[in-house]
């Protein structure tokens, strides 16, 4: 009996320390989650501050938490790669000059492809009882060519690019399952972020005391749509 009972401790030792690593395994997409989002308020009233690199850190790191977590949560791999470029984006966006600005917008078209053919996997595409909302995303992206294309000068064929690739997201998001309405609530916010964020960029003056404002709706919506994909998207 004491013979056997030597050879149970290394058992009983590696089994505690599966226990432990399957734990870890477990919290650290959490906990990586959990500092994404307590950085992400963190940078709310430092979204007007003045560029720097301190600025562009603190800007990027919560979304790039999000795609650590979801790549330990061993999501989707579409998903983890529109959390990451997401994330190159926000780091671009945080940089002064024309090249940072395309470059973002180079990243996020990606992320938003990611999230497009993400969701067509899991999805049917938009319902014939869907239509209105249709329409009305059709007319949102048309409208754009009156108040926004006036403004955007060299970069009206970028801009328009990317308004069809985030409304294709948009559209994509309406087919998919009810059990995935968070991800729908995402994508509708990342639109909504995106034209807050279009008139923010292009239509109000560099003085417009709305500016202020509308930086922080932009965040506010661009960080409840992350998470939103990243819940809605984030299992098979």
């Amino acid at each position: 009996m004491a013979k056997g009972n030597g050879h149970s401790r290394p058992i009983c030792g590696k089994v505690s320390s599966i226990a432990v690593i399957a734990g870890l395994h477990m919290l650290l997409p959490a906990a990586l989650f959990a500092l994404g989002v307590a950085l992400a308020v963190f940078y709310l009233p430092r979204t007007g501050g003045r560029v720097c690199w301190a600025r562009s850190i603190r800007k990027t790191l919560p979304v790039a938490l999000f795609a650590l977590a979801a790549y330990f949560q061993d999501a989707p791999v579409l998903l983890v790669a529109g959390l990451a470029f997401s994330a190159l984006g926000d780091l671009a966006l945080s940089r002064p000059g024309e090249k940072a600005f395309l470059a973002g917008m180079v990243a996020f078209a990606s992320a938003h492809i990611a999230y497009i053919v993400l969701m067509a996997t899991l999805g049917s595409g938009p319902q014939l009882a869907q239509w209105p909302l249709v329409l009305l995303m059709v007319a949102l992206g048309l409208s754009t060519e009156f108040w926004l294309r006036p403004h955007t000068d060299a970069l009206k064929w970028p801009v328009r690019g990317y308004v069809v690739i985030i409304l294709g997201m948009g559209l994509m998001a309406l087919g998919l399952p009810d059990a995935r309405n968070v991800a729908l609530w995402g994508a509708m916010l990342f639109v909504l972020s995106d034209l807050v964020l279009s008139v923010e960029t292009f239509v109000l003056d560099q003085d417009d005391p709305r500016r202020k404002w509308a930086s922080k709706i932009v965040w506010i919506t661009y960080i409840a749509a992350q998470i939103g994909l990243f819940w809605g998207l984030g299992t098979v």
